[in-house]
Parts: C-alpha cells; sequence; structure tokens
C-alpha cells in the first residue's frame, strides 16, 4: 500500500509539473542575468506548469516559483555539477540543484537582499544546503490533489492557507517557504508585521520599530518582489540603458499589436 502510494503521487507530481502546451514561454534570454547574480539573490520565475497556473491564480501574481542562487564555489561545496548553481523545492524531485538553463525561456526577476555580511549570506546559503534531497511527502495525496483543479473556487482570504494544507510540512511543497526560512534564520526580513504594542523607552529613543516574524508557510513567491528589504536588480538597466541606441524596425503608421 505504501509503495502504490509513493508511486501514484510521483505520477501525479510528474504530471502537475509538466508544462501546458496552450501557455508557450516567451520569457527574455538570460544572458543578461547570469554576470549580475550574487549568492543570496533570489531569482523569481513565472512558471508554465500546471502547478504554476494554480500558484499564480491564488496568489494573484505572475511568480509561480523561487529559487535562491548560491553560487559556483558554494554550489562545489554541496557537491554541484558544472552550472548548477540555484537550490530550488520541487514537488517531483525534492530539493535539488538546478542550473540557470532550468529556467530558460521563462520571465525572471532578481529579488536581492540589502545589508547582509558575508558571515550572514554564507549561514543563509548552508541553511538551505543542508536540505538538499529533502523530498516532498508524496505518500499525501490529498496534499498533491488540491493542485489539480486549474482554477479552484477559492475565496481571496484563504488563499494563501490553502497552499499550506495537507501535510503540514510546506516547505516541501512550496519553494518560497524553504527560502523564507532561510531568511528567517539569520533575521532578514521578508514582509514582518508591524507590532501595535507601544516600544519600551530605549526603543523609542532609537527609533526601533518592533517586527514579528510572519510564519515561513505563509510566504509564497511573489512576497519577496513586494517586500521593501529587496532590491529589485534589471540587468539591462544597470549595465547601462540607453533608449537612444535602440534600433527600431521600420513600420507603417500603424501600430502592431
Amino acid at each position: 500500500m505504501k509503495a502504490m502510494l509513493h508511486r501514484m503521487g510521483y505520477m501525479m507530481s510528474c504530471w502537475l509539473s509538466c508544462p501546458r502546451h496552450d501557455q508557450p514561454s516567451s520569457g527574455p534570454s538570460d544572458e543578461h542575468i547570469a554576470s549580475f547574480l550574487q549568492p543570496g539573490d533570489v531569482l523569481l520565475v513565472e512558471g508554465s506548469s500546471r502547478l504554476s497556473v494554480v500558484i499564480k491564480y491564488l496568489t494573484q501574481s505572475s511568480w509561480s516559483h523561487a529559487a535562491l542562487y548560491v553560487g559556483d564555489e558554494q554550489a562545489a561545496l554541496f557537491g554541484a555539477k558544472r552550472g548548477e548553481c540555484f537550490i530550488e523545492a520541487d514537488v517531483a524531485d525534492g530539493v535539488r540543484l538546478v542550473g540557470l538553463s532550468e529556467f530558460k525561456g521563462c520571465h525572471l526577476r532578481i529579488c536581492r537582499p540589502i545589508g547582509l555580511s558575508e558571515n550572514e549570506i554564507t549561514a543563509l546559503l548552508a541553511f538551505v544546503g543542508q536540505r538538499l534531497g529533502q523530498r516532498y511527502d508524496l505518500h499525501n495525496i490529498v496534499d498533491l490533489a488540491r493542485y489539480f483543479f486549474p482554477l479552484p473556487p477559492v475565496p481571496q482570504r484563504f488563499r494563501k492557507r490553502f497552499l499550506t494544507m495537507g501535510s503540514g510540512d510546506p516547505t516541501r511543497a512550496i519553494c518560497s517557504t524553504l527560502i523564507a526560512q532561510a531568511f528567517q534564520s539569520v533575521s532578514y526580513p521578508i514582509l514582518p508585521i508591524e507590532q501595535n504594542e507601544p516600544p519600551s523607552k530605549a526603543q523609542a529613543a532609537n527609533s526601533y520599530q518592533l517586527m514579528k516574524q510572519r510564519h515561513y508557510s505563509l510566504f509564497t513567491p511573489r512576497d519577496f518582489d513586494l517586500s521593501p528589504y529587496f532590491d529589485i536588480i534589471k540587468p539591462r538597466l544597470a549595465k547601462g540603458f540607453d533608449p537612444h541606441q535602440l534600433q527600431w524596425q521600420a513600420s507603417s503608421n500603424s501600430v502592431s499589436l
């Protein structure tokens, strides 16, 4: 029975991970991104799999996946093959190392934490590195079956909760929760809750704002985009963009749609 449930779970996860044929990828080339990445960067991905469609609906965002860039040096310490410099949580294969080619053709966004020391970045990467090989609980068929409805009729206030239903171990299901745990392990804010309780005299004197971390299971890929504590890196602009250097194709007076 246990083997049969595992087999069924694996088949379901593989089906969910397959790209939808009616949603072809049309993302920009990744050549501009590779040279701008730094260890600790969060890479957001607009995926096209069946699972991605559900996550994008539930989070009301174009970002359905997140991966953490660890860099070639740290990846080598984790036993990565050449080019595998991202750690992600995949519903079929679990926590794994992948290369930038895994996201080829997808729209991408770099979210960069600000102010972390080298030691904190090392601790951040070590946290996710220690979880390599962890797999999603494929025995939990109910947990997987929630993704089989393309547009589940879930009220907006329950959508994030819907993502965390099931086994009680959302780190194995949602990529962003693993990354959120990693940043919380070094006390870095993503979307913290501002406490309403009055500050102490020492806090008031130093203009401190008391913060509380949200539970990691409530984070989704778009939260790294929304966070005021992550810088959005746009490589085409960072390398020096001049709109006057663009070459436009000659066209008629009508604008192509």
